[in-house]
């Protein structure tokens, strides 16, 4: 049995069930938020994937994402400062979605030392 479409439809109701996620937009493109801090978006640069959704979450998690699911998660150059993974709604499953969201949510409502997130700066690879 062939499993339901996934786009960003998909990505808002589960957003929307998280708390405090209100819908938005980031450069006039459809976006979700906690109080005002993006959580994820349909990416509008044009390197990204179509039919691909924008995620933030910290560094480490996007690395180990990407390593252990490759097909589904990815980034690009434009993407590589910013604690964001790309992932393909055409090869995500609901429950993984749902995790990622999650693990967005907690990261974006994470509170640190001083209120600012540390910004990691990759180094441009080859």
């Amino acid at each position: 049995m062939p499993r339901d479409k996934i786009d960003f439809d998909t990505v808002r109701r589960i957003a929307l069930s998280l708390s405090e996620v209100e819908e938005s937009t980031t450069y006039r493109s459809p976006a979700l938020k906690v109080r005002g801090k993006l959580l994820a978006c349909i990416p509008i640069h044009r390197s990204a994937e179509t039919d691909s959704v924008a995620v933030r979450i910290d560094f480490d998690r996007r690395a180990e994402l990407m390593a252990a699911a490759p097909d589904v998660y990815y980034l690009t150059d434009h993407y590589l400062n910013y604690p964001v993974v790309l992932a393909r709604l055409s090869r995500i499953h609901t429950d993984a979605l749902r995790d990622l969201l999650g693990m967005s949510w907690r990261f974006v409502t994470t509170k640190t030392p001083g209120g600012k997130r540390p910004i990691r700066r990759a180094g441009r690879t080859k």
